[in-house]
């Protein structure tokens, strides 16, 4: 398995689907890698996969747990693409079985841009980045702040950029007066980065009826203790939300703060110390490293 190349990592959760949605997504970005699949057994869930990939120049994790949650286009992916052609090769490769949020074409922002639901519901904004806006980060996550987090997304952006270093604000477009029904002020378009890695978020007045779900969380990567300590205590804002290293934050986004060293063990070909550090872990809140390692190690 490569070592973690990011700090922060998206985390899909499917019904049963994420190793089809893996193959589709190595088929739409050329030049993407499969790095491992690990299955565990005797979950809530049943037996779960989850497949860590590279999509161009971001890692995604993949898994297959049930159906309780749905994806929706509050968190989707805007894809920096180098050319017209390119956003429209991950268009026709993404778009069959699926819906339209913004149909193919040339927009006041992009002259070639559209957003699509996959059949699977993970939703992709593909962009034609032009000469003057160089593409630094090919997978950028997109949050969307809507229904009761309306309006937060300039607040959201700055808490997030307070926590995480080497992060800031790169730009804020706000609504003006006659851009109703949004309202003025608020966050037309933002680019963010967090530990070096890019975001971007809008606010959306409109009746959508979805807001941030566990469908999709942020992993945060953690090589010692006292990083997933930090990290809890900042993020966590809903105790009852707190399960197996995950958190709600005050916006309602989901994140996961994993020590890194359970990569590493969960590549075991040992069932049985699998079995325990599975077992381990379920029972957790927040992640205890030495914990996991004496359940690995069976001591």
């Amino acid at each position: 398995m490569n070592p973690i190349n990011r700090k922060i990592v998206p985390f899909l959760w499917y019904n049963q689907e994420a190793g089809e949605a893996a193959k589709l997504y190595l088929h739409a970005f050329p030049d993407s890698s499969l790095r491992s699949v690990t299955t565990f057994t005797e979950t809530p869930s049943g037996t779960v996969k989850i497949y860590a990939a590279d999509l161009w120049d971001s890692e995604f994790h993949l898994m297959s747990a049930g159906p309780e949650f749905k994806f929706t286009p509050v968190i989707s992916f805007l894809v920096a693409c180098s050319s017209a052609a390119e956003v429209d090769s991950v268009w026709q490769k993404l778009s069959p079985e699926g819906s339209v949020l913004m149909e193919l074409g040339s927009y006041p922002f992009s002259e070639r841009f559209g957003w699509l639901q996959d059949k699977y519901g993970v939703s992709w904004q593909m962009m034609l980045f032009s000469g003057d806006r160089p593409i630094r980060q090919r997978m950028i996550p997109f949050l969307m702040f809507t229904g009761q987090q309306f309006g937060r997304a300039e607040e959201a952006i700055r808490f997030y950029a307070s926590i995480f270093p080497n992060s800031g604000v790169e730009e804020i477009q706000h609504y003006e007066k006659g851009e109703e029904p949004n309202q003025p002020g608020t966050v037309k378009f933002a680019e963010f980065t967090l530990h070096g890695q890019s975001f971007a978020a809008i606010d959306s007045s409109y009746e959508h009826g979805f807001t941030f779900n566990e469908a999709i969380s942020f992993v945060v990567n953690c090589e010692t203790q006292e990083e997933i300590d930090y990290y809890w205590e900042k993020l966590s804002a809903d105790p009852e939300a707190e399960m197996c290293g995950w958190l709600k934050d005050r916006f309602g986004v989901s994140w996961q703060i994993v020590p890194t060293i359970m990569y590493e063990m969960q590549q075991t070909n040992d069932p049985i110390r699998l079995t325990r550090l599975t077992r381990a872990f379920l029972q957790m809140k927040k992640f205890d490293i030495a914990a996991l390692e004496r359940a690995y190690e069976g001591s």
